[in-house]
Parts: structure tokens; sequence; C-alpha cells
């Protein structure tokens, strides 16, 4: 799948003021794919700089969210049911020809995925958000990138989501 040309603008965020909740009701969406994966509903939903993954009983957000501390959790680990669910976060910092090079990796990598969604901003084109999901074993997972070409930044987000 090729990256999808936003029409919202850019703006000039970066990765201390993503949040991450679960459970948080859908926000409005630039764009949404609706799969199933390994038995499961899922649906990728990009939020400008941000993105909310629903799997089973998951509602992931990562975004600028009001009310709530930007920052996020290293780790995040949480029972639903009869799921494991398990989240990381990183957020690395690169220079000007590095970040182009992960950008282009990025952009590739969510082109060859048939579970792929991105979306790439007008103007910017290192801006991006990228989520691909994967059915694993017993369960699925899923991996995000928010790139931020203004800071060198990007935010690259793991999650799975097991039977128990």
């Amino acid at each position: 799948m090729s990256g999808i040309a936003l029409t919202a603008p850019y703006l000039d965020t970066d990765a201390d003021q993503l949040a991450f909740t679960l459970g948080h009701p859908a926000r409005e969406a630039l764009a949404v794919r609706d799969l199933t994966v390994g038995g499961l509903d899922v649906q990728l939903r990009l939020l400008g700089a941000s993105h909310q993954v629903f799997a089973g009983p998951v509602r992931e957000t990562v975004a600028c969210l009001p009310g709530f501390e930007g920052g996020l959790p290293d780790a995040a680990a949480q029972d639903f049911d009869d799921w494991n669910y398990q989240f990381g976060a990183r957020v690395q910092h690169f220079a000007a020809l590095e970040f182009s090079k992960q950008v282009a990796q990025i952009r590739s990598r969510s082109d060859e995925h048939p579970q792929a969604l991105y979306g790439i901003f007008p103007g910017f084109p290192e801006a991006v958000t990228a989520l691909i999901v994967e059915r694993q074993s017993t369960g699925l997972s899923w991996r995000t990138w928010h790139t931020y070409p203004q800071s060198g930044q990007i935010v690259a987000t793991h999650t799975r989501l097991e039977a128990r």
C-alpha cells in the first residue's frame, strides 16, 4: 500500500507531547483502515501526528490529548479478558541524513506490507505516521512510527496482544 497524502496541515509537535492511553474513545481520524487479522477485527486510525489501534478488546491511543500529560512509557502491560497486552515505545534522535534514511525505510516497509496504513503530510514528505499489524502464533502485534522532521525524532512503538 502506498502512503496516503493527507490533507490536514502538519503541526509542529514533538515526541514529548504524545500521551499513551487505553480505552480512549475514537477520535476524529484522517484515515482509517479496517482489517481482520488472525480472526480479530482491527481498525488502524491515523490521527494527525498520532494513532489509534482498535484490536479485539484493546483501544490503544498514542496522541496529543488535552488533559493528558505528554511522555510515553517505555513499557506498559494490561490483561483484557482472555488477552495479555504489552506496549513499548522508544524515541530516537537522528541527524538529518540518517533521519531521511530512516523515514525512507519506514515508507518502504509500509508500502510493501499488506496490512499497513500510513499518511504523509502536505509539504512535509518526511512527516509520516505509519502503522503495520501482523498475525502472531497466539495473537497479533503491531508497530507504529511517528516522524518529526523539525527535530529529527522518530517515535517507534511495538505492541503485542496475545491470547492467555
